[in-house]
């Protein structure tokens, strides 16, 4: 039947009358070449004005919202909407795709932009995040992504003179964006008090950091940098929504329907008012502007084009309009004239003309028109209405005939009959009335049979019925014009339609899919002379069917462009058009048809791209007529490579596992085995479902693949040697031009593709991360750069990748069905082929996507199946093999002719250099001349055509050929059958590798005395192979059933077979003839075994859970195993031949007796006494260790002892083959495992002598092979096994040091808490209770009213009475006292050949000149800096990298990032926001210092690889379940690097952009034991020394332990520094100073001799967390947070830098005369400093925490609070102590002197002040307290007089109180009166501003009021210190902001003379001093 194929038409689309202006901005541009490009639908237009003619962009799959011009104007970028947008870049020109960029937004793309040279794009997405994105869109990458705003943007471009800055706006927002590295970093707009805040729809960038903004209100807002400087009001009455730079000036349009010009420094030209001219209207809308030369393009909202010559404003020419607001539904077409008529929501009705492409007539309407009819003669127009009326109008002149209303629902469908009598109307209350046209419009009659509304008319030619359609789908015929219903079938069947729109109705049963019953299908329309149905549905889908099209899922062909709902299409009056109107989208598209007989023109003319297969794709339904697939494609296509559990889950199961069993593995495991097994041959090779995967390389050996393993094969020696890197099926395999490399693909949840070299069979890349459950096909590029490869996800994707780099270029969907096979263009790397099923596609990339175009058929071939294809001799010639053994032959996409080739498919084909050569499944190989014209010779595989000396023997004649590669003189072709056989030129075939065929093998015996073992398969064959030298198959037998095992007699005379079907033989074991069989069982024998000794009996199991016995040589069954209840797996004998050992499918382990069978019951603990003969089993006390921690998920299948009883094998479902220690007892022992089968090893065997253990892949068909290598027998070779599931229960050791670092949590500052228990109403948000004081004097200003009052005394007492007072304005951040030391290691640094020092703490990195002092800082950080490293290689000479703290990885300002910087001039190069959420704890630069290595804070405590120059991540994987401390570069590597942590030392390789790994191995030596590992250092021949917790050094050869340096410190070693220049190794540790020991150590390269180095510090223990070695000297930061340098040679030591050890550093006073001060702090200490000699000069060590100091006022002694409730009085002079006292328990917090000395007052944390009399003495007598302080005692102040004392408390209250008598002042009069000493209080009227709005969790913590008393600091918990103005009484007031402390301030204070502020940190412990600049006079 015809309707099985496809319509062999085709439709082109010509025009589309419409323009996106609703939702849409900025989105109209001229080009280049004058044209005008923009959206409508999902389509992009160009326009050219002077040809009037349309090009149409058809790349996009949903509509298109967003639209950018690049800065040359000829490429466009446009984004969409939908699930996965994409964005695409095009050519105006050409309207051919150049770029694709996808995968990274989602919901749709709202802005993009182009930067100035047009090489990066960056776009917006509509998700939640408002994802703002820059491209690189050449190579289709991302560069860097960033959260955009909370809100939505509205606009977003490139700042086009400044690099890397970008700007957005959106809502009440606006955005300053730089780009460094790959962070996106914003700042937001501060619109200040010149403007409000509101949203900005609009903007432009203009020179000298100038931003021009339209707003919502009609303004425009000018910003200079990141604040808002004028705002040019009124500018535009309503929301600006567009505007536009040229090169005269800017252009901007609004929602008032004006246009203004303005010239470049935004001064106003002129205003073109569209509403005022001829064309405007009331409520125009300008959406987007365009202003080139003098010419000005406009969209309107209402999606008109306007286009206005500037000297001509008031007559806007009118390029394009098209219906506007609400959904269009009413469509007609004139009966005679080419003219089409639309009727719409917007109430209008349009006439349009398909010749001129234009709008003839418009009417508006009073009502939403829903449907139109033109009656048979032209001259009436009926009109449908929303509201149930309908219209008649006249054509001609558009006046009214009649308005009926008789519905009251809207009418959806009216039709005029054939003759013109009647007009049928159709309502949405589901009847349909018919009028009489000449009795003007008189009602006549009424159909009401339908039970939904109607959708559909259509009259019969003789205007006598009437079919209807309604919403359920019921198709309804009527007799006209009275409306009864037909119900006749008879009758039915003889009309004849004059139109068919109707989509029910046998005629058009096709349009429906087979199994849907869906009503989407809006509209159809019968073309009966063409034979062709077109429709419209829900899905944007035009669509072309045959017609009639009786069968369900007929073929189709689809046209997409149309948005969402298509509502309505229809046929021009003479067939010549189809249009097709969209509800949505509000457009109007004309296409052309295109009739058979003219396709091939067309389609040379204009061969259409599609992306998302738009064009003229075939239907998706299959093809019913397609021959039926061959069996052997048929069986491959139902393969499914889903594993239950992939080797990626493992880790993350053990883990999950690990939890519940927590409990079990505390006893100490037995260790892994001595011995270990190499693989040694491999029986097989793939062929049952792969193609073309067997090369010949460079030097003529062979390379194939079998189960997880790629071979390797060397035919003259007959070896194998493997790349053993795939845990799971490789799939594929591919060779590189230059053949030295291979690429395979494999099975996998996140499958990779690895390229090796065959020479070293070392991986150089691994690619994955874009496939699912596998790789099926790969190939090279010619050049050997790039690789292809496909997936078997649903869609089969396909990847471009640039493979040594290991970067993905491009990616796109391949097809519903399976694709066989990839092949590059050897001519152009840009293009490709895929084929496979009913598919062919020609590729080519466009930047980060593919597009594909379908090969065309055309007459000559249905769309077949495709197995195989190669190019040809020129680009565009291209051949494939079909699955029926055509050759196809292509040119371009068009299929040119076919060669009948082969019978059956043909599976393989390899381009020569002349000339072809193609195998096929009928087994021949065929060569070929270079154009298919002639066969030149053929060669059929069979036996009689083997060579001679061949290896083992042909299974069948004509195997089929699944690969052929030519080389050496030979062909090389590979069967299904898992042959590899060579052909020689001359005819003769040699046999080198085979293996089963498909089908589970699971029977396996080794022989009693030769080297050779027995298999048997459900290949239903039995074969003997040998495993000595000759590794080739001995002799074979075909079964008449598969069997699953089978067993040597002990003389080796027999073999015994069981087979599937119940039965078994024994065979003679040299020629395999029949000695005998029986068959007496139903179901599968599972195992058979004899006796031991003479062999007399044979066991026989069977899955229906009996097992017999049978007497050899009588030949008869002696006994019945009776008793198990599930099927028996194995079967062993003891040694005495009397005992049988069960295991069974339900886990039980039984014993019988033999030979009668009688069931035993033996304690597990006698069990393992008895002898047994063999053991294979699984179960029992003696193997329980061999079942894995995740047992729930596999089961291990199969066992085998040595025969020395020493080591068992085992083989499990998840492919790995492991060796345990025997007996294997106590849960989860530690094994060896190896991995070379895919998934089920099905049996295991150690041969007679335990010289090789054989294994069995039961999917993968094939034999392994491997050596047993004993204890000490070692090659120096790296093993490829990998250690046990579980690490070592024991801990690694326990230090405070290190646990305090491991257990640290790193708060980001923006979520910083109180550092002060505080409780109560934050001040700013107290209700204040004015005192009548206070009405008078605060009226908003300080300044008192002119009053007859005295005037208001000074706030402060100040020292500079006289002079002038000078506010200071800025604070420059002079020297940092402090050190991170704590929890950082490896961050001191030489520079600058040592005179210059590199460190950090809290957030800066301190440059500090160790002759001099001085220091220079890095402020970017925006949080604390945990990790430092220097730059070695001398091309980047004082590069610096650091990592911080912060939040999660969601690349916004507060995710985790590095800084990579130029210490000298502290320019920052890079700066790369990561994926390690929390921080980043480590940092090395590799050897020529391009890559950068940062590892997290995460929980998989990520590793991750940059190319920090360009921001971009090369790699990154999971690195350890627990803390990794360092990971360092080897220093000569770019790819090798050691990571070390808790437990944990990993050796790591980069290939390509993968990382491996390889855990340290430690077995080699006696009782290593897996330590905490602390630090790392590198010698030659790659030597790795790690430094662990217990002080020893344990030293690596690759990945293996050959060495422990022990006790190298007494504690742990903590930091490692290798110099490169001479190789010696300096150690760093935590040790007590001896006169031998010592915490530094130098070594030398082998770490044999050092040189140990003490530090005096004069402290009990030193603690060394960083080494660092320059000429001569070694650099040395310490946990005390001391800096200092030791000398070689005299071992003298200096300290360069000291700090505070533990903080917070609550104490904090100046000297009331002289440029020093006292900090005092948790450690212990209080230390005096000096800031002009920038060093400490002295500490006193108090033996408690100490929190608080202060000066006396002549400078001469120094009261110190302590936590513990004491204070001591200092003696400046001689530090001996005056006076001490405690009077309280809990911590001082504040301790003052008077003014005059004579009082001390002291207050704590008990709520309480006491006063002291120091007249007195030192007895220190308390004199009185203060009553009632309602909380914790934070600051105090006295006043001038001395007479007073404020107090401000945990509570947010101040309050005052009387000096000596304590007694609280309430009088607020008063208190406003006093005049204070000092002021550091935060809580105050005077002090309210300095509380800010964000201080919900977090406080003001502590400030200091200047001497001269007009400037305030202060300092808070988020480590933000603030200067203001004194007094700042208003909330919120003005500030500047100081970054560089970590979370909390502890404490602040000016020094004397305002010369500089000191503030004292919570959390780093260090103190800033921050020089005051002073404004000028």
């Amino acid at each position: 039947m015809a309707a099985r194929s496809a319509p062999s038409c085709h439709l082109r689309l010509e025009w589309v009358y419409g323009y996106r202006g609703h939702q849409c901005r900025n989105n109209l541009y001229y080009t280049a070449a004058k044209e005008i490009v923009y959206f409508v639908a999902g389509v992009g237009v160009v326009y050219s004005p002077r040809e009037h003619r349309q090009k149409f962009y058809r790349g996009h799959s949903d509509d298109i919202i967003s639209l950018a011009l690049h800065p040359e104007r000829a490429l466009v970028a446009t984004g969409q909407v939908g699930k996965e947008p994409y964005i695409c870049v095009w050519d105006s020109y050409t309207v051919q795709t150049v770029s694709v960029l996808k995968d990274v937004h989602t919901h749709g793309i709202a802005c993009l932009a182009f930067d100035l040279d047009g090489q990066r794009l960056v776009s917006v997405g509509l998700d939640s995040k408002n994802a703002v994105c820059v491209w690189d869109w050449k190579r289709g990458k991302m560069l860097s992504m960033a959260p955009g705003h909370t809100d939505r943007i509205f606009d977003i471009s490139w700042d086009l003179y400044q690099p890397n800055k970008l700007v957005s706006c959106g809502v009440k927002h606006i955005k300053f964006w730089s780009l460094c590295g790959n962070a996106l970093t914003p700042k937001r707009g501060v619109f200040g008090k010149t403007g409000d805040l509101q949203t900005i729809l609009c903007l432009a960038c203009a020179r000298d950091e100038l931003t021009y903004s339209g707003a919502l209100n009609g303004d425009i807002y000018v910003w200079k940098g990141i604040n808002l400087i004028r705002t040019i009001q009124g500018a535009h009455t309503a929301g600006i929504f567009s505007m536009n730079a040229c090169e005269e000036g800017f252009a901007t349009g609004g929602r008032d329907g004006c246009i203004r010009l303005w010239d470049l420094t935004f001064k106003p030209i002129t205003v073109i008012d569209l509403r005022e001219t001829d064309q405007g209207y009331k409520g125009l809308s300008v959406r987007s502007v365009c202003w080139r030369g003098d010419h000005i393009l406009v969209g309107t909202q209402d999606g008109e084009i306007f286009e206005i010559v500037v000297h001509e404003r008031n007559k806007p020419f009118l390029i394009m309009q098209g219906h506007c607001e609400g959904e269009l539904w009413a469509l007609a077409v004139h009966p005679t004239k080419p003219l089409a008529v639309t009727g719409s929501d917007d109430r209008s009705v349009r006439i349009w003309s398909l010749v001129d492409h234009a709008l003839i007539a418009r009417c508006n309407m009073e009502e939403p028109v829903r449907c139109a009819a033109v009656n048979a003669d032209g001259i009436h127009l009926a009109l449908g209405m929303k509201d149930g009326s309908f219209t008649v109008l006249r054509v001609r002149d558009m006046t009214e005939v009649v308005h009926i209303k008789d519905r009251k629902e809207a009418i959806h469908e009216l039709k005029y009959s054939p003759d013109g009598a009647y007009l049928a109307v159709g309502c949405n209350d589901s009847s349909v009335d018919v009028y009489g046209v000449a009795q003007r419009y008189k009602k006549l009659g009424e159909c009401v049979g339908s039970l939904s509304f109607i959708t559909h008319l259509d009259w019969s030619s003789d205007s006598r019925y009437l079919q209807t359609n309604d919403g359920n789908g019921k198709r309804l015929l009527y007799r006209m014009p009275g409306g009864k219903e037909v119900a006749s079938k008879e009758e039915i069947k003889g009309v004849h339609w004059a139109s068919w729109t109707c989509v029910s109705g046998l005629e058009v049963n096709g349009i429906w899919p087979k199994y849907s019953d869906i009503n989407d299908i809006n509209s159809v329309d019968g073309n009966y002379i063409g034979q062709v149905l077109v429709t419209a549905d829900d899905y944007g889908i035009v669509k072309l069917f045959r017609y009639p099209c009786l069968r369900k899922g007929a073929k189709f062909k689809k046209y997409i462009g149309h948005s969402a709902h298509v509502t309505n299409v229809r046929w021009s009056h003479d067939y010549q058009w189809v249009i097709s109107i969209g509800g949505a989208d509000h457009s109007v598209f004309q296409w052309k048809f295109i009739p058979e007989r003219k396709l091939k023109d067309a389609l040379h003319i204009a061969p259409q791209e599609s992306l998302a297969d738009s064009n003229s794709d075939e239907s998706d339904s299959d093809l019913s007529d397609v021959p039926e697939l061959d069996s052997e494609i048929e069986q491959e296509t139902q393969l499914t490579y889903r594993r239950q559990v992939y080797k990626e889950d493992l880790p993350q199961l053990k883990e999950q596992y690990k939890e519940k069993q927590k409990s079990g593995t505390s006893k100490r495991r037995e260790r892994a085995p001595g011995n270990s097994i190499r693989l040694h041959f491999v029986h097989g090779y793939r062929g049952y479902d792969c193609r073309s995967n067997l090369f010949y390389t460079q030097i003529g050996e062979i390379v194939y693949h079998v189960a997880a393993v790629g071979v390797i094969y060397n035919r003259q020696q007959n070896t194998q040697r493997f790349y053993l890197g795939h845990d799971d099926d490789i799939l594929c395999l591919a060779l590189h031009p230059l053949k030295d490399y291979v690429a395979t693909g494999q099975v996998g949840r996140d499958p990779s593709i690895h390229i090796w070299d065959t020479e070293t069979i070392k991986p150089l890349s691994i690619l994955k991360g874009y496939h699912q459950y596998g790789v099926c096909a790969v190939d090279f590029s010619a050049d050997g750069k790039r690789l292809a490869s496909v997936g078997i996800d649903d869609s089969h994707t396909v990847v471009l990748w640039d493979w040594k780099k290991g970067e993905k270029l491009s990616v796109a969907r391949g097809s519903k069905d399976k694709i066989f096979v990839v092949k590059m263009n050897p001519y152009v790397p840009d293009k490709l082929i895929t084929a496979g099923i009913k598919h062919m596609k020609f590729w080519r990339r466009a930047g980060g996507g593919l597009i594909g175009r379908k090969g065309y058929m055309g007459t000559l071939g249905k769309s077949d199946t495709m197995m195989c294809a190669v190019y040809g001799r020129t680009e565009d010639m291209a051949f494939s093999g079909t699955s029926t053994g055509d050759v196809c032959i292509w040119r371009d996409i068009f299929l040119v002719k076919t060669v009948k080739a082969h019978d059956g498919p043909v599976f393989s084909m390899h381009a020569l250099e002349k000339g072809f050569v193609t195998g096929g499944k009928d087994g021949v190989v065929a060569l070929w001349d270079d154009s298919f014209e002639r066969c030149l010779k053929t060669y059929a595989i069979k036996r009689a055509a083997l060579a001679p000396g061949s290896k083992g023997l042909l299974l069948e004649d004509n195997p089929s050929i699944r690969a052929i590669s030519l080389g050496h003189g030979h062909i090389l072709v590979g069967t299904k059958n898992g042959e590899i056989l060579e052909v020689d030129k001359s005819g003769p075939i040699t046999l080198l590798v085979q293996g089963h065929m498909e089908g589970e093998v699971w029977g396996l015996a080794t022989h009693p005395y030769l080297p050779i073992c027995a298999t048997v398969s459900d290949d239903k064959t039995l074969r003997i192979w040998d495993l000595s030298p000759s590794h080739c198959m001995l002799a074979v037998r075909k079964l008449k059933k598969g069997g699953r095992c089978c067993c040597f007699s002990p003389d080796g005379k027999a073999l015994a077979v069981g087979l599937n079907d119940g039965s078994f033989l024994m065979a003679n074991a040299d020629t395999l003839e029949d000695l005998v069989s029986f068959h007496h069982r139903k179901d599968v024998i599972s195992d058979i075994r004899f006796s031991p000794g003479s062999g007399k009996y044979l066991a026989v199991a069977s899955h229906d859970s009996f097992i017999d016995i049978y007497n050899v040589m009588s030949s008869k069954r002696v006994g019945i195993c009776k008793g198990a209840t599930s099927y028996i797996t194995h079967v062993d004998w003891d040694i005495r031949g009397k005992l049988l050992q069960v295991n069974t499918g339900a886990k039980e382990q039984l014993f019988f007796e033999a030979p009668r069978g009688k069931k035993q019951t033996i304690p597990s603990g006698e069990a393992e006494k008895i002898g047994w003969a063999s053991w294979t089993s699984v179960l029992g006390f003696c193997c329980e260790a061999i079942w894995p921690v995740i047992g729930e998920v596999t089961d291990v299948t199969a066992s085998c002892l040595t025969s020395d009883k020493t080591v068992l094998a085992t083989g499990d479902d998840l492919g790995f083959v492991k060796l345990f220690r025997y007996p294997a007892k106590g849960k989860f022992g530690k094994f060896k495992r190896y991995v070379a089968h895919s998934t089920h090893v099905t049996n295991v065997r150690w041969t007679y002598d335990d010289s090789m253990l054989v294994t069995l892949g039961g999917a993968d068909m094939s034999l392994m092979v491997w050596t047993n290598e004993m204890e000490g027998y070692r090659e120096k070779r790296p093993c490829d096994s990998e250690e046990s599931d579980i690490d070592s229960e024991e801990d690694g050791g326990y230090d405070s040091d290190v646990t305090r670092e491991n257990e640290i949590s790193y708060t980001i500052r923006a979520l910083s808490t109180n550092i002060r228990p505080m409780f109560g109403i934050k001040p700013h948000l107290q209700q204040k209770e004015p005192s009548t004081d206070e009405r008078q004097t605060f009226v908003g200003k300080v300044m008192p009213p002119v009053s007859r009052a005295p005037p208001q005394p000074e706030k402060l007492q100040t020292n500079n009475v006289g002079k002038k007072k000078r506010p200071i304005e800025d604070l420059v951040l002079e020297l940092v006292f402090g050190y991170r030391g704590r929890d950082c290691r490896n961050n001191v640094h030489y520079l600058n050949d040592g005179d210059d020092i590199i460190y950090h703490t809290a957030s800066v990195g301190i440059l500090h000149n160790v002759a001099t002092g001085t220091q220079s800082f890095y402020q970017e950080h925006n949080d604390d800096i945990l990790c430092l490293t220097v730059n070695q290689h001398p091309k980047f000479i004082n590069i610096v990298a650091t990592g911080q703290v912060g939040d999660s990885a969601d690349m916004s300002a507060t995710a985790p990032s590095i800084h990579i910087w130029d210490a000298v001039n502290k320019q920052t190069l890079s700066i790369l926001r990561c994926y390690h959420s929390k921080g980043v704890c480590s940092v090395s630069f590799s050897a020529t210092g391009k890559l950068l290595l940062s590892v997290g804070l995460d929980p998989e405590h990520t590793v991750t690889i940059w190319r920090w120059q360009e921001g971009a991540k090369i790699a990154s994987r999971a690195g350890h379940n627990q803390r990794i401390f360092v990971a360092e570069f080897r220093p000569d590597s770019d790819s090798q690097f050691v990571s070390v942590g808790v437990k944990h030392v990993k050796f790591w390789t980069l290939a390509g952009r993968a990382l491996l790994s390889k855990k340290g191995l430690l077995s080699t030596l006696e009782d290593a034991r897996m330590q905490t590992m602390l630090a790392v250092a590198f010698g030659a021949n790659n030597l790795t020394f790690t430094g662990t917790i217990s002080g020893d050094v344990c030293v690596w050869k690759d990945h293996i332990l050959c060495r422990i340096v022990a006790r190298a410190h007494n504690g742990p070693v903590f930091a490692m520094y290798t110099t490169l220049r001479d190789g010696l190794i300096v150690t760093g540790g935590k040790e007590k100073p001896s006169k031998e020991g010592g915490a530094v150590k130098l070594w030398d390269q082998e770490l044999r001799r050092c040189r140990a180095f003490r530090l005096e510090t004069g402290q009990a223990s030193d603690c060394v967390r960083s080494v660092c070695r320059g000429k001569g000297k070694i650099l040395v930061g310490t946990r005390s947070a001391e800096i200092i340098e030791v000398g070689e040679k005299n071992a003298v030591c200096s300290v360069l830098v000291s700090g505070h050890v533990d903080g917070p550093v609550w104490g904090l006073a100046t000297h009331p005369s002289r440029d020093f001060f006292l900090s005092a702090a948790e450690d212990g200490t209080v230390r005096l400093w000096d800031i002009a000699d920038r060093k400490m000069l002295n500490k006193v060590n108090l033996g408690h925490a100490a929190r608080t100091v202060c000066y006396s006022p002549e400078g001469d002694m120094v009261a110190i609070g302590m936590k513990n409730g004491e204070f001591i009085i200092l003696l400046v002079s001689s530090l001996k102590i005056w006076g001490k006292k405690r009077d309280r328990r809990c911590a001082i917090h504040d301790i003052r002197f008077s003014p005059d000395s004579r009082f001390l007052a002291v207050g704590s944390s008990e709520n309480s002040v006491d006063f002291y009399d120091l007249t007195l003495g030192p007895t220190l007598n308390r004199i009185s307290y203060c009553k009632d302080i309602p909380s914790f005692v934070i600051q105090m102040d006295f006043s001038a007089d001395g007479r007073h004392l404020q107090v401000s408390t945990g509570c947010y209250k101040r309050h005052v109180y009387e000096v000596p008598s304590g007694k609280h002042l309430m009088d607020q009069a008063a208190i406003d009166r006093i005049t204070w000493a000092t002021w550091t209080s935060i809580l105050g009227d005077e002090v309210m501003g300095i509380w800010s709005r964000h201080a919900e969790k977090a406080d003001v913590s502590c400030a200091c009021v200047s001497r001269s008393g007009i400037s305030l600091v202060t300092g808070d918990d988020f480590g933000m210190v603030k200067l203001f103005d004194f007094p700042c009484p208003e909330k919120f007031a003005k500030h500047k902001r100081f970054l560089g402390h970590s979370p909390h301030v502890a404490n602040i204070r000016f020094t004397s003379g305002d010369r500089h502020v000191v503030s004292a940190g919570g959390d780093d412990c260090s103190l800033f001093v921050w020089k005051c600049v002073h404004m000028p006079h």
